[in-house]
């Protein structure tokens, strides 16, 4: 269908080796699920007239050598250590 053909054209129809499939794949899966979702929400905070702040964070943590795969800049949740420090991840609260 030209939907079908629409999605593969934006996420996976310019790719040149399987890496760009499996990112382009990765977008296509994680837009819808987490993305839009986040998106409707700022727009619904917005409408009520509160301040929105959309970020994405990206920056892979050095406890994810060895752990996840290269190309994992930074999983879900990953910013937590980041936003609440060791001391959260050690279980000290």
């Amino acid at each position: 269908s030209e939907a079908v053909d629409r999605i593969y054209n934006e996420y996976i129809g310019n790719a040149e080796n399987r890496a760009q499939v499996r990112d382009g794949l990765l977008d296509a899966i994680g837009d819808p699920l987490f993305v839009l979702s986040a998106i409707e929400v700022a727009r619904y905070h917005r409408d009520a007239g509160n301040p929105v702040y959309f970020y994405e964070f990206q920056h892979r943590p050095s406890s994810a050598t060895g752990v996840v795969p290269e190309f994992v800049k930074a999983d879900h949740a990953d910013e937590i250590a980041f936003v609440f420090g060791k001391p959260f991840l050690a279980g000290d609260v």
